[in-house]
């Protein structure tokens, strides 16, 4: 887990009850879960194995060892686990090298954080050396706390990563709102007690209590997310 967060953490308002907002990446905030499935569907490709379109909707959002796993176990294929993580991750990080989009209304939700000083971490499940490389082009400065999928014991969908990222500014998960675009990722914020706005990505995601479930991110604003957290939204 990597952290820029403060001594005295600036909050949103005194009496404010959301403290802090929690952002999933891929294909939340940036536009690269299809990056993801190519960069699969080419190294398996080199591999001699062809994936099967339906097999996306199981590794997306997932952490890179589930992922990487299943696709070895559904092809066959004869390559350990760790040779092919680091495959994915050399094609995928060759790949955002051309740029990574932004998902719409991403940078203005962002600007808005920031305006209001709002603390912001980013939780995914890439590894470090992925979540830098996107930064380095979305701008490391958005995220005073980041969290990645291989500094913690247990990546989503287990609740770990996001109650790493509450504890990392001394916040209350319940007064956590979280963005995530994956059913995994959805359960790995509802297990840590944080309120969740899903924005899916591939498969769709229902409403539940204390979710909301929107078609992007230009729909999410700041007091969107602190009604969603005193529950007057």
């Amino acid at each position: 887990m990597t952290s820029t967060v403060p001594a005295s953490l600036p909050r949103t308002a005194e009496g404010s009850a959301l403290q802090a907002v929690l952002l999933d990446m891929d294909g939340t905030l940036v536009d690269t879960e299809g990056f993801w499935w190519d960069v699969e569907v080419e190294v398996f490709a080199d591999l001699g194995h062809r994936l099967d379109a339906a097999w996306r909707d199981v590794v997306v959002g997932g952490p890179m060892t589930r992922s990487a796993g299943y696709l070895i176990e559904a092809t066959g294929a004869v390559i350990d686990l760790e040779e092919l993580t680091v495959l994915l991750n050399d094609r995928f990080e060759k790949r955002i090298g051309r740029g990574v989009p932004l998902m719409p209304g991403a940078a203005r939700l962002l600007a808005e954080l920031a305006a209001h000083e709002v603390p912001t971490a980013l939780v995914s499940a890439s590894h470090r050396r992925i979540i830098d490389r996107v930064l380095d082009s979305v701008g490391h400065h958005h995220f005073a706390l980041t969290v990645a999928g291989d500094e913690v014991a247990r990546t989503k969908p287990h609740p770990e990563p996001y109650l790493a990222a509450a504890a990392g500014f001394g916040a209350e998960p319940g007064r956590c709102a979280v963005i995530e675009d994956t059913a995994t990722g959805v359960a790995s914020a509802e297990a840590a007690g944080c309120r969740v706005v899903a924005v899916p990505s591939v498969a769709d995601i229902a409403p539940a209590p204390g979710r909301a479930v929107v078609p992007s991110l230009e729909h999410v604003d700041l007091a969107f997310l602190k009604g969603l957290v005193t529950g007057k939204r």
